[in-house]
């Protein structure tokens, strides 16, 4: 069993489902802190007709010091979710594959979600479903374990009955190998590389959503994926 982590992203970047494709499992972090600054938590980059453009939730953050991820609500006081909508549209309208999957995006804006993590686990999942990952997914909080930094993944990997834990080689200089090495968990560190792939709007841009990859290539997105994993 290998398993892999990662936070629990809004729009999430094609590198996430890239590591998801070298394990078994993919724990979504929702029990570490929501960071205090800019965060890929609440927002990512999308390919727009003249430059790169970011689609951010607004959360609640005043008066609610550190928050958990799973903790934190959405701010409904502006018309966000009406913005990412026509974004998209106006953004992938002429993409080959946007069409196929604008139904789900008006349905899950139609909605007014609470929490940031409902909302980016919904998304995540027709993500993952639609690329055709095979990997399963499944919410830190749900195994029960506590720990900090290399401690909750290796908890995370022993409550998994994981013999491997999956990361990126930049990750080394965080993660304690010799906590790993202890409970007899092999660490593979992967080098995953940016897929390069077929985009509107002029030159290639790397590590956008990996909605990007959708609407452009379709049924194609996981075979490119795969190319450029591990």
């Amino acid at each position: 069993m290998k398993v892999a982590s990662h936070q629990p992203g809004y729009l999430p970047w094609s590198g996430l489902f890239q590591k998801a494709l070298r394990a078994d499992l993919l724990v979504l972090l929702d029990n570490v802190q929501f960071p205090r600054g800019q965060s890929w938590v609440n927002r990512n980059r999308i390919k727009g007709p003249a430059d790169v453009i970011w689609m951010t939730v607004p959360v609640r953050k005043k008066g609610r010091g550190l928050q958990i991820i799973r903790e934190v609500e959405i701010y409904h006081e502006r018309d966000w979710w009406r913005k990412h909508l026509l974004t998209l549209r106006h953004s992938y309208g002429h993409a080959p594959y946007f069409e196929e999957h604008s139904g789900f995006f008006e349905e899950v804006f139609a909605r007014e979600w609470k929490r940031l993590l409902d909302l980016n686990v919904t998304v995540l999942s027709y993500l993952k479903d639609s690329l055709g990952l095979e990997t399963e997914f499944k919410l830190a909080s749900s195994l029960g374990v506590s720990g900090r930094g290399t401690q909750l993944l290796v908890e995370l990997c022993e409550m998994s009955e994981a013999t491997a834990y999956v990361t990126s080689r930049a990750a080394r200089k965080y993660i304690d190998r010799s906590a790993f090495k202890r409970r007899g968990i092999e660490i593979l560190f992967n080098d995953f590389r940016r897929p390069i792939y077929p985009q509107l709007w002029g030159p290639f841009i790397p590590n956008l959503s990996a909605v990007d990859l959708l609407f452009n290539c379709g049924e194609k997105s996981l075979s490119i994926l795969e190319r450029y994993s591990g």
